[in-house]
């Protein structure tokens, strides 16, 4: 059974990453590296991993979407009772991961998350589709629920509920993700990848060459 994953491999040979490659700052990185993973039409470009650790050490992890981002970080909404939500508030070192596995390329960000003002918040979620802001009402991320029927009757509740304007619920909110150190990994042959890091030095960043 374990030959079926261990026998599993690819050679990476799409191209290589070089100093003289980079960009004065990550965010100038990012954007060239995220615009080329959408011109690429992979699928959902900016989801991420958002990796937090409980109040007891234990780390999770899970994919959401990015909504936002500027030399300021990376933004991304959630329900706030969540499990991500109670872990970033109570811990707000976090990491994010962007796997853009066709381009043989990630992002890896650690940084601080820091919550979203409620009128940022709300603006965001004005823009949002009504199944989707119903659904942020609907939905308690994260809690057990008993049944498929009993999401789907909350949802069908919010609906009547709210025939117009849909408000935001006072548990959804959002973060925002400003960076300590940025990573930039690009696969190469033989498994000698080059993996180039930005770390913050006060106002300016410098960068590293990490081993593969």
């Amino acid at each position: 059974m374990t030959d079926r994953y261990a026998d599993l491999r690819r050679d990476y040979a799409a191209g290589g990453l070089a100093e003289v490659d980079l960009e004065p700052d990550p965010f100038a990185m990012f954007q060239r590296w995220y615009d080329a993973a959408a011109a690429a039409d992979l699928y959902e470009p900016n989801a991420m991993v958002v990796a937090s650790v409980s109040a007891d050490g234990r780390p999770s992890a899970r994919m959401v979407l990015l909504k936002g981002f500027s030399e300021q970080g990376w933004v991304f909404f959630t329900n706030l009772g969540s499990r991500k939500g109670r872990e970033l508030r109570d811990n707000p070192h976090c990491a994010l991961l962007f796997p853009w596995h066709p381009l043989e390329r990630q992002v890896r960000v650690d940084g601080v998350a820091h919550e979203l003002a409620r009128e940022d918040v709300a603006a965001y979620f004005a823009t949002r589709p009504r199944g989707a802001q119903l659904g942020a009402h609907a939905s308690h991320q994260s809690r057990e629920v008993g049944s498929r029927q009993e999401l789907d009757d909350a949802w069908s509740a919010a609906d009547t509920a709210y025939p117009d304007e849909v408000p935001v619920p006072d548990e959804w909110g959002g973060f925002r993700v400003a960076p300590d150190a940025v990573e930039f990994w690009q696969g190469r042959p033989g498994r000698m990848h080059d993996r180039l890091l930005y770390r913050r030095d006060g106002d300016t960043w410098t960068t590293v060459r990490l081993a593969p």
